[in-house]
């Protein structure tokens, strides 16, 4: 697997035509946040060996990635993140990057299924330097990030359960919808870290797992 990242600021030039005709309209942040996200994933498929070409989004926002490889692009304020895998070893994968700051009010209610409220108060009171609250939806975000490109299925936050492991820096999912007829999902396993003030989650669902 091949990753890449870069910080925020002007992005230069770099982008295919076609990727310019998707963002004609775009506003100077989505412009610059899309650049920048495009150079990450150039340089992770070149570490590959795979010759880059325009990278767009398919009609829920899923990068549409060369054939033969699986990816993940993330971003937040000042950050972009870029993974890559040959589809060989990696089934999907899905990355997610948050600040670590605590979820508007409501928010988590949204987010988070009854077990999973109590696991976060309880990781809160013994570690309350973590946003949890925040951790999780960025958990939820990277699994839907490596499910959805299996199955083609569109899921909610309710829809998964999502155990944080702290001591290992890992996360368990359970999964509370059936994949589509046909359509087969290995186990997901997730990992979190937090660096520099992001929360930064990988979720990875291995080729020939089972």
């Amino acid at each position: 697997m091949s990753g890449d990242f870069v910080g925020g600021g002007p992005a230069g030039d770099g982008l295919f035509p076609e990727e310019e005709w998707h963002i004609r309209n775009a506003v100077d942040p989505r412009r610059r946040e899309f650049t920048t996200a495009r150079i990450c994933a150039r340089r992770a498929l070149h570490r590959l060996g795979v010759t880059p070409g325009p990278l767009l989004p398919d009609a829920h926002g899923a990068p549409r990635w060369p054939r033969g490889v699986t990816g993940s692009i993330t971003h937040c304020s000042g950050y972009r993140s870029c993974a890559v895998a040959p589809l060989a070893a990696v089934a999907s994968l899905g990355i997610d990057a948050e600040p670590n700051q605590h979820l508007s009010p409501g928010v988590l209610a949204m987010v988070a299924l009854p077990s999973e409220a109590r696991r976060i108060r309880e990781l809160a009171a013994g570690t309350p330097g973590v946003c949890w609250d925040r951790l999780l939806f960025s958990a939820k975000e990277a699994l839907y990030k490596a499910w959805y490109p299996l199955t083609g299925m569109p899921i909610s936050f309710e829809h998964a359960e999502v155990r944080l492991e702290p001591e290992r820096g890992t996360f368990r999912v359970r999964m509370l919808v059936a994949a589509p007829e046909g359509r087969r999902v290995p186990p997901i396993r997730g990992r979190f870290l937090l660096v520099d003030g992001l929360l930064l989650t990988t979720a990875v669902c291995r080729a020939g797992s089972g």
